[in-house]
């Protein structure tokens, strides 16, 4: 790779001494065949310093307006460790700068040679650069003219539509690497880098976005929607990079010693952060007095209290299982009861008989209807406490999967067990009355009957009773059948009924009451605490205090040296 980079560096310094810049010509051209990585970006976007990044040199023009007036074609060799750093100009073929402030005073010379001191045209003709630095890699770049929008005093109206033909005749080829420099204090939208890649480039196969100035945004934002392709995505990721700022500039600060400093910062940025991190999951320390004490667990309890309301509320996972017992579980203990022993041959005789006592009814056996009613309901009180211990278990996997959720809770071992036992007495409270009125449900249906239903029946002769027929004809089997087939239908009515007002009870006395009130009467309790009392709810381990100090006094001395960093005035 590095031979085919010689032969190209090679090739293009003798199409540029031949007068071949690949602009349009009846001549063959062989400088628009070369591959080639060109520089592009609006004026000020931070070209140069992206440019001298690479190099670690300070070596370009640089000022307002257009300074960049002629293409500048970069190429970089890398020589063995050790040597001195060294400049040459194609067209000063003997001469080496090893004065990189030289060089940059000859690259305006040969620019105001080509285009004229006194105006601010362009041209099309390359400045040709090699720099040979054991700190650089092999390869070469044409830095282009900035993109403009306006032409400014001292340029033809033309200008905006000459560097953006000139731009484009070396990034439409085929063979040419964009780099498209766009600043990130600026909207991504209004790239001019990005808009004219996407012109030649659409599929972005040739375009690397490189985003500058990241540094510079606005206090609160930052550039991860743009770096991680959200806000434009490329084919290839973006490259993020912080350049020099411009009093660092203005210092003529050494890029050496800014990659050195910079090495320093991110160094220390970097252990802040792990520090910082560090004290989060060690938690903040107990405040000594009593106030202070209580405030801190009621903060740290309103901070469980929420977890767990975000579980019923589906913030967070597991309030879904409570439907499920409504949806599912509920209906279906429902439907497998089985009512046979209740409403068999034999049992329905029987209480028919025994409900008449010594005089046969005359027209219905209605207290029969009754007893049977009530002894068939009962069995729906099992399926109904089933339904509210499911949910009592439900809420009490909740209440542990909040505790084990509060960062805070696990910093006091002790606060965990009072908050998680308060926590569970009092869902065995709710459930204690969430039971009482879910069968009290239950017993309602069974204390006063829907007379309607009984009504709206079919009045067979049969049913009633024919009074040409015997006192045992009024028992015989197809009577009892009817009268089990019309029990059975009222008791599904009201399991169709208990159905959703079984959930109703529920939800208000436990799931409602959980999230009102699940931790009062510990609160309550905590107000009576004495201060020994609240200290041994946050006691921790001495271990942990003494980490937690420690790490505050390095974390303090730690900003104060980046502080120093951030005050040094760097000079050359």
């Amino acid at each position: 790779m590095d031979n085919l980079i010689s032969l190209v560096n090679k090739i293009q310094r003798a199409c540029t001494a031949l007068g071949d810049h690949g602009e349009s010509s009846a001549l063959p051209t062989l400088w628009d065949s070369l591959p080639a990585i060109a520089v592009v970006g609006g004026q000020s976007s931070g070209k140069s310093s992206v440019l001298e990044s690479v190099v670690g040199k300070d070596f370009l023009p640089r000022g307002s307006g257009i300074v960049t007036r002629r293409p500048l074609v970069l190429q970089l060799h890398k020589s063995d460790e050790g040597t001195r750093e060294y400049a040459e100009f194609l067209h000063l073929p003997r001469k080496r700068f090893t004065d990189f402030a030289a060089v940059r005073k000859e690259i305006q010379d040969e620019t105001d040679r080509e285009t004229g001191r006194s105006t601010k045209q362009i041209s099309t003709v390359p400045i040709h650069l090699s720099i040979y630095s054991p700190n650089v890699v092999n390869l070469t770049l044409i830095d282009l003219p900035g993109l403009t929008k306006v032409a400014v005093e001292g340029q033809p109206d033309s200008i905006v539509q000459d560097i953006e033909d000139m731009v484009r005749s070396y990034i439409e080829k085929p063979n040419c690497i964009i780099l498209a420099i766009s600043p990130a204090n600026q909207d991504i939208a209004t790239s001019d880098a990005i808009k004219i890649s996407r012109e030649v480039d659409p599929t972005g196969e040739r375009t690397i976005g490189v985003l500058t100035k990241i540094d510079l945004m606005d206090k609160g934002t930052d550039a991860v929607d743009m770096l991680e392709g959200r806000a434009y995505r490329l084919k290839f990721p973006w490259i993020g990079v912080v350049n020099r700022s411009q009093a660092d500039i203005n210092k003529s600060v050494d890029m050496i010693a800014a990659r050195r400093r910079e090495r320093i910062q991110s160094l220390i940025n970097k252990t802040i952060n792990e520090i910082e991190t560090e004290l989060t999951r060690l938690g903040k320390p107990v405040a000594a007095d009593a106030g202070g004490k209580l405030y801190a667990i009621m903060e740290i309890c309103r901070s469980f209290d929420q977890i767990f309301k975000d579980h019923l509320d589906g913030v967070r996972p597991g309030g879904d299982k409570i439907y499920n017992v409504f949806d599912n579980q509920l209906p279906a203990a429902l439907k497998r009861l089985q009512f046979d022993k209740q409403l068999s041959m034999e049992n329905i005789r029987k209480l028919i008989t025994e409900a008449d006592g010594y005089q046969p009814h005359l027209i219905a056996p209605e207290q029969g209807y009754r007893r049977l009613i009530e002894s068939t309901l009962v069995t729906i009180r099992g399926p109904a406490e089933a339904a509210v211990d499911a949910v009592h278990s439900l809420l009490k996997d909740l209440v542990h999967k909040a505790v084990s959720e509060t960062l805070d809770l696990k910093q006091y071992p002790g606060l965990r067990a009072e908050v998680g036992a308060a926590a569970i007495d009092s869902l065995d409270r709710m459930r204690d009355e969430s039971k009482r009125a879910t069968l009290q449900l239950v017993d309602m249906e069974s204390g006063y009957l829907t007379v309607d239903f009984f009504r709206k029946l079919p009045q067979d002769v049969d049913k009633g009773g024919n009074p040409t027929h015997s006192i045992f004809d009024r028992y015989n089997d197809s009577y009892l059948r009817r009268i089990g087939t019309t029990i059975l239908s009222y008791v599904n009515m009201v399991c169709a009924t208990l159905r959703h007002s079984i959930p109703k009870s529920i939800v208000y006395c436990q799931v409602r009451e959980a999230k009102r009130s699940l931790l009062d009467h510990f609160f309550t309790e905590l107000g009576k605490m004495e201060t020994k009392r609240l200290s041994s709810l946050l006691n921790e381990d001495p271990a942990i205090m003494e980490r937690r100090s420690g790490l505050a006094k390095r974390l303090e001395l730690y900003r104060s040296a980046q502080a120093e960093i951030d005050a040094v005035a760097w000079s050359k």
